[in-house]
């Protein structure tokens, strides 16, 4: 077992079926003996594909990553809905699939793009006075929930078969994919559910880096260089921020400084050396102040104050 960087880093899983994206980043944390680690947007157990995961110090940067787009492959069984929204669930209702065309489907599909808002299904993680939605959906209850906006950047969807729809779909955060699937086969004139769901991307990350279990673990067993992203790999968007030594460490101290400013609320802080030293908020009256900071960042400036041994 080889432990992770002292700052952390961020692997991109390749999340099995059946298994909880909250099982799976535990699996991860033992793996890499990482002392913390955090999924990055849940997945049902049914689905497969990208999950991030942050590992020691790169919690710190989970909730950056969380504002990226998604993109997801999904296959709609119309004719039936269950009550999971997915094949995992039982049928509630049946309904008449009517014959449908290429053509009238990509013109239902264009009504879903743009900003709108959708309710949460209760099978689902959130938490209604402290108890997760699905926990109370076994117990037979159904709870009001507020909608939530959503938004929706391309939606296509290719007629495979009479009672088949397969869908691509890139969206902004908080998606219930299952609750898309059921809205779209009622556009369609009848009803549906989900049988197949994989997430191919979560922006800023493409595919090329995402891996297996399995394979993290053969990685690790055959001592080779791991393709673990450091933890401002996610924050491409965010202005950077260089400091100077003595700037640096007034960050490190909690103090703010002042710099030539970005226009943007939040900022990438690297000191001396392209360190990462993590995340600073821009105030109203020219200064920086620090937001989330490194430990390791922080041992860093100690080691650079602390006086030097008689016998160095």
């Amino acid at each position: 077992m080889r432990a992770t960087p002292a700052a952390g880093g961020i692997i991109l899983l390749d999340k099995p079926p059946g298994l909880s994206s909250h099982a799976a980043t535990q699996r991860v944390k033992r793996l890499f003996g990482a002392s913390r680690a955090g999924h990055v947007g849940s997945l049902d157990p049914l689905a497969t594909g990208m999950l991030p995961i942050c590992l020691g110090e790169a919690t710190k940067v989970a909730g950056q990553i969380v504002e990226g787009a998604k993109h997801y492959a999904f296959t709609i069984a119309l004719g039936a809905r269950t009550e999971t929204g997915d094949i995992e669930g039982r049928v509630v209702e049946r309904a008449a699939v009517p014959e449908l065309t290429q053509v009238g489907v990509e013109a239902v599909l264009a009504g879903f793009l743009g900003r709108g808002s959708q309710i949460p299904p209760m099978y689902s993680a959130l938490k209604v006075g402290g108890q997760p939605l699905y926990r109370l959906a076994r117990q037979g209850r159904d709870v009001p929930r507020a909608p939530r906006p959503i938004e929706i950047h391309a939606l296509q969807g290719r007629l495979v078969a009479a009672d088949r729809l397969e869908c691509v779909l890139r969206c902004a955060k908080g998606l219930y994919v299952r609750v898309l699937a059921e809205d779209v086969a009622r556009a369609l004139g009848t009803c549906g559910h989900v049988t197949a769901l994989r997430r191919l991307q979560v922006e800023p990350f493409d595919s090329t880096g995402m891996r297996t279990l399995e394979s993290w673990a053969a990685l690790l067993a055959s001592g080779s260089a791991l393709p673990i992203l450091p933890p401002d790999a996610a924050l491409g968007l965010l202005p950077a921020v260089r400091l100077g030594a003595q700037d640096a460490d007034r960050i490190l101290l909690g103090q703010a400084v002042r710099q030539p400013l970005p226009s943007a609320p939040v900022v990438r802080l690297y000191g001396p050396d392209a360190e990462f030293l993590g995340l600073g908020s821009v105030t109203d009256v020219g200064l920086v102040r620090p937001k989330r900071l490194f430990v390791s960042a922080g041992r860093a400036a100690a080691d650079r104050s602390a006086p030097i041994p008689d016998d160095a």
